[in-house]
């Protein structure tokens, strides 16, 4: 399932282009609100445990794992209903709120630093436990609903484009340009939602 193909000018692996494609779809429906994007999700982070430990990225295999953790836990929240029959709705973070998770992602992304230096030969460390860090708050953001998620999956991709192509894991790098775009798409699109409810 390994073996390499060529897309244009692509060099990947039919186990990267199926990652992608499970990708690809589980954020265009997180863009839609659809709880669909969690199955999608797990498929997709599941292959990629794999992919990231293989090319030496650890925190990325890692935060794979989390997501998959996390993308159940989402899939709970979103379908549980309250006292009042209703499903969680999109949201704001408090402004308390929101420096605790920039902290918070301070926080990840020194622990993770350092677990990469002293325990790991990766060669990214610094960039592979910041984008880990991002993630890891993005993904908690996004389960509660938080309309910040996208700007933490955005600014997560953006540094992701870059760390991916060094890795020569060019397909999965353009996987993230596409997600950088479809996070924008998101974010428009839950901010209309949040001014209308």
């Amino acid at each position: 399932m390994n073996w390499p193909i060529e897309i244009g000018f692509l060099q990947t692996s039919v186990v990267e282009v199926v990652a992608v494609a499970f990708g690809l779809v589980c954020v265009w429906s997180m863009k839609k609100e659809s709880i669909l994007a969690f199955p999608f999700g797990i498929v997709n982070v599941s292959i990629y445990v794999y992919i990231c430990f293989i090319s030496k990225l650890y925190a990325y295999s890692g935060i794979n794992i989390f997501y998959a953790v996390m993308s159940a836990y989402g899939w709970f929240v979103w379908t549980r209903k309250n006292e009042s029959e209703e499903t969680i709705r999109i949201a704001r973070l408090s402004e308390q709120a929101l420096i605790l998770n920039i902290l918070a992602i301070v926080v990840f992304f020194i622990v993770l630093r350092i677990l990469l230096v002293q325990f790991t030969d990766s060669m990214v460390p610094t960039w592979d436990a910041l984008t880990t860090a991002i993630y890891i708050v993005g993904m908690w953001l996004l389960a509660w609903k938080k309309i910040e998620n996208w700007i933490a999956w955005i600014i997560g991709d953006i540094i992701s484009i870059g760390l991916f192509a060094y890795e020569k894991l060019y397909f999965s790098s353009f996987q993230f340009l596409v997600f950088t775009i479809i996070a924008f798409l998101g974010f428009f699109e839950w901010r209309k939602k949040l001014i209308n409810k």
